[in-house]
């Protein structure tokens, strides 16, 4: 009946489509009126280096969605026998933050300045003191601003700047507009208006009136959206972006595009106050939606938004689970030069499985995953390092826990800041790859932050299934329920979660493992300078 259902949903266009840009993968996601998943595609893809910076190129951006359609596509057919050829809604995450520049003909000026950099710390400072706000280096602004300050020949030429999934849904659609969760991660937003902040706005008008430039911010931004507005509908151009064969439809309703910190809030139930979520990928980063606003300036946290615009504190790493990736790889060539086939999936589970029985302090390792720089806990650029005592237990169960440790290590760092503001909450819910082994990453995490650690189905699926979610709930809006109304009756009425409590000795021996951590980060710095 399941099966009979999905199929009927597919072929009446009644599924709902969600794509999200990853750091490393781009994966689409089709979900029915049940808020289950049909079918599922990706696309793997990496950031290069071009001229110093991290970046994707454009022509990466068009082929790598292209491709994850594709492979859901083939997904259906495989399941159901049948080629969908319209949806409800579509909706478009991606990575949230970055610098897209186009000029007045919709040319790229420079290319895409990725989240991961760290290259705008005079921008960020000069911005954050002219508006009494965290401006973190990641931001839109920092990026435009820092070009500023570079006296860069672009931009006098710019007619626009958006984020990824902005970009994306643009060629979609038309329409240069931006979820309000990813807007305040270009500008600060007020959760008053729903809009960018008209102080900050001046304030920055006023600081380049002095400049050559003819542009105001204003008509630079993308007009912010809540969840729920109408963010316009997928053209004949963007539906043979999407699907080159001709077969799927123009005319279909799109939701405000989001960014990653958002639809994992949306993935985790997290969107109401006094809740939380913590979404690990290529980057990791705690969403805090509070009360009310922090009381004072923190230059380690990000003053952003839920998806429907209530203020929200984010503590961001830059860096997540690249470098378990990389052991990972590294482990599955042993295998393989072995004479023994094991999936990636198996390689995981048999890590992280393993990492339980390892020593809860490290057993004398310590970690570094920096690939790139971490400003939490003051590096600049990144060295992924290993290192232990020389009478140290080097085994696979110590340096697989110490891996997952040190993930979360500027994340706690992050959050004994809002535990000092009195910041309070009643669940923490967790999401991302790494909590798809079960019980391993959500008992270190909860050890590591000492507050119990959520997780549900969804964990795994991610910000693609949250984005489907958000687009479903554009389409039936007309029953004029509020976001957290809807994720509480419709989506996440039957959920099932499972939860880890802290255990009093392990967030001992974690207290010990972070102490090391932080005063081994000179060692980082040193070895950047050297290598």
């Amino acid at each position: 009946m399941a099966d009979k259902n999905a199929y009927e949903w597919i072929r009446d266009g009644q599924a709902t489509l969600g794509i999200e840009c990853g750091s490393t993968r781009i994966k689409a996601i089709l979900i029915g009126p049940d808020h289950s998943v049909l079918a599922a595609g990706g696309h793997t893809w990496e950031n290069t280096l071009v001229d110093g910076l991290w970046s994707y190129s454009l022509t990466e951006v068009h082929e790598g969605v292209q491709h994850a359609y594709a492979t859901l596509v083939a997904d259906v057919n495989e399941k159901y026998g049948l080629t969908p050829t319209c949806y409800t809604s579509i909706g478009i995450s991606a990575m949230m933050h970055g610098y897209l520049a186009f000029d007045a003909q919709k040319k790229q000026l420079v290319p895409f300045r990725t989240w991961r950099n760290v290259s705008t710390g005079p921008a960020a400072a000069q911005l954050s003191e002219l508006f009494g706000i965290n401006i973190p280096m990641r931001w839109s602004i920092a990026h435009l601003h820092q070009a500023v300050l570079n006296n860069e020949e672009h931009v006098a030429r710019i007619a626009s700047i958006n984020t990824l999934a902005g970009y994306v849904h643009e060629l979609l659609t038309g329409q240069h507009v931006l979820g309000i969760g990813d807007a305040s991660g270009m500008f600060p937003i007020d959760s008053r208006t729903y809009t960018y902040d008209e102080r900050c706005l001046d304030a920055y008008d006023t600081l380049m009136a002095g400049e050559p430039y003819t542009w105001k911010l204003r008509d630079l931004l993308p007009q912010v959206l809540v969840a729920g507005q109408d963010a316009g509908k997928l053209t004949k151009s963007g539906a043979l972006l999407l699907d080159p064969t001709g077969q799927l439809q123009a005319g279909i309703q799109m939701c405000p595009p989001e960014g990653d910190a958002g639809t994992g809030m949306v993935a985790t139930h997290a969107v109401a106050p006094r809740t939380g979520n913590v979404s690990a990928g290529t980057s990791i980063f705690a969403m805090i939606v509070l009360e009310k606003a922090l009381t004072r300036l923190h230059m380690e946290v990000d003053p952003v938004t839920t998806p429907d615009g209530s203020p929200v504190a984010m503590v961001h790493s830059n860096n997540g689970a690249s470098e378990l990736d990389v052991w990972a790889k590294v482990f599955a060539q042993f295998s393989e030069y072995a004479g023994i086939h094991m999936s990636m999936e198996d390689i995981y589970t048999l890590l992280y499985t393993r990492a339980l029985s390892g020593a809860p302090d490290g057993g004398g390792l310590l970690a570094y995953n920096l690939l790139s720089g971490e400003p939490v806990i003051g590096v600049d650029a990144g060295r992924p390092l290993l290192m232990r005592l020389p009478d140290a237990d080097f085994s696979l169960a110590d340096l697989m826990r110490t891996q997952l440790m040190t993930v979360f290590a500027p994340i706690r760092m992050g959050m004994n800041i809002l535990t000092d503001e009195g910041v309070e909450l009643d669940r923490l819910l967790a999401h991302g790859g790494i909590f798809k082994t079960a019980g391993v990453a959500q008992k270190i995490l909860a050890d590591a932050l000492r507050t119990p650690i959520a997780v549900g189905e969804t964990a795994g699926e991610g910000g693609a299934w949250g984005i489907a979610v958000l687009a479903r709930y554009a389409a039936v809006r007309a029953e004029n329920q509020t976001l957290l109304e809807y994720l509480d009756n419709d989506v996440f009425v039957d959920e099932d979660v499972t939860v880890i409590e802290p255990h009093e000795a392990d967030a001992d021996a974690y207290e010990s493992y972070l102490s090391r951590y932080m005063r081994g980060t000179a060692i980082t710095r040193t070895a950047a300078q050297y290598s």
